[in-house]
């Protein structure tokens, strides 16, 4: 009897051996899971950049490019794995993938970035025109992103030169970088998200972003801007045309509702030589506050 249940006793612990290896195997499976994130799809749709993870239907800082290389070297393998595909947003909606060909966390100026493959449908992200990428389920969309109509423009040019005025600021030529038309909550009623610019002088630039959107009149109001000027000694490549061309204004990347509340937040990219900035707009009450930003170090200029 005493050598039956020896060999009992034997079998059980070796059963343990066998599941126990299976219930580690399961853990490690779950913790190696990648957590949602947002990126910011780049460089006409060849480059993403993190923004932000998601975490309960709020954003936090993901790795940041000055990060300790062990940070850098496990968030490459989490996320850029050769062949790991993302969904590409644009209008807030799924229009296609972004396959990671390429990362290298050692590279000297990006360090949390890849280079990848994407495949859009009605969508061309080139140049200013850019867009978001994420693991996350896309549960909503806008129902349109959009050039303004002629209308929109004028509506929009009136309220930069207003915001202008307010600077004492009568510029002879209206400039933007990009102005975009969107329905953000699907209710059929568009707003717009604009980045505009005058010449103050050779040296010196007015910059304007802002998000407007319609009243209860049916007119376009601002409810939200932010203006700065910038000069030629303030630009680190001390040329003012770097400005003219794009860099340090605050440009739209694209629109996701990431907290499922029905509507979408408005995400941003700031250029600039060492870094790049993300802001992210939420409204709250029908005003619209920034809610989120982050600066992604890459490299000395």
């Amino acid at each position: 009897m005493r050598i039956l249940n020896f060999h009992k006793g034997l079998l059980l612990f070796g059963a343990l051996l066998l599941i126990a290896p299976a219930g580690i195997a399961q853990k490690a499976s779950k913790a190696a899971t990648p957590k949602p994130i947002i990126f910011a799809v780049l460089s006409d749709a060849t480059t993403l950049e993190p923004i932000a993870y998601i975490n309960k239907g709020k954003l936090e800082p993901p790795v940041n490019g000055s990060d300790e290389q062990s940070r850098l070297t496990a968030f490459n393998r989490s996320y850029y794995k050769k062949g790991a595909v993302y969904r590409v947003i644009f209008g807030g909606a799924n229009v296609g993938t972004a396959t990671v060909t390429t990362s290298n966390p050692n590279s000297d100026c990006a360090k949390n970035m890849a280079t990848v493959a994407a495949k859009t449908s009605n969508a061309s992200l080139k140049g200013l025109v850019m867009g978001l990428a994420t693991n996350s389920a896309v549960k909503s969309k806008v129902s349109f992103r959009r050039r303004p109509t002629p209308a929109e423009k004028d509506e929009a040019d009136a309220l930069a030169r207003a915001e202008f005025s307010k600077q004492k600021l009568t510029p002879t030529v209206l400039r933007f970088q990009n102005l975009t038309t969107l329905d953000l909550d699907n209710d059929g009623k568009p707003e717009m998200v604009g980045s505009y610019w005058v010449e103050i002088d050779k040296l010196t630039r007015g910059l304007l972003f802002f998000i407007a959107g319609k009243d209860s009149s049916g007119k376009y109001s601002i409810g939200y801007h932010e203006y700065r000027t910038i000069d030629q000694a303030s630009v680190m490549s001390r040329e003012i045309k770097s400005v003219d061309d794009g860099v340090y204004h605050e440009l739209l990347l694209d629109v996701f509702d990431y907290d499922a509340d029905g509507t979408s937040e408005i995400f941003t990219y700031v250029q600039s030589f060492e870094a790049a900035g993300f802001n992210v707009y939420r409204r709250n009450g029908g005003k619209w506050t920034r809610s989120f930003e982050v600066t992604n170090y890459h490299c000395g200029y």
